[in-house]
């Protein structure tokens, strides 16, 4: 059994960062799809970011967090980060880990029909 428990949410003024953690137990990252989701009150969940997990570790973003989000993975600690800076109001959201196992990320990482795992998420709550 495969269980992805994320971490790091919180409250944090506009213009501030945040680091979410996304850890796999039961399970060791090797060549999968790790990506982070979020969904807002009334609104659908969205992809965020995607990393391969593999040795070229692409990575895709949506474009409202490039340049500003950036997922990164650690295989010696097994766990996958979103380092999101200058957040703004609109960031707030349940954020949720995802692995694609065995499949590398490609131009339809957002679609989470193609998701075998979710974590249970994390509040992100930007307000002033």
């Amino acid at each position: 059994q495969v269980l992805l428990v994320e971490s790091g949410g919180g409250s944090v003024q506009p213009g501030g960062s945040l680091k979410l953690s996304c850890t796999a137990s039961g399970y060791t990252f090797k060549t999968d799809c790790v990506s982070w989701f979020r969904q807002a009150p009334g609104k659908e969940r969205e992809g965020v970011a995607a990393r391969y997990t593999g040795n070229d570790g692409n990575i895709y973003y949506a474009d409202s967090v490039k340049d500003r989000f950036t997922i990164s993975y650690d295989n010696a600690k097994n766990t996958v980060y979103l380092q999101m800076n200058n957040l703004n109001t609109e960031d707030s959201a349940m954020y949720y880990c995802a692995a694609d196992l065995r499949r590398r990320c490609g131009p339809r990482w957002f679609d989470d029909g193609l998701i075998d795992y979710w974590g249970q998420g994390t509040l992100v709550n930007v307000s002033s």
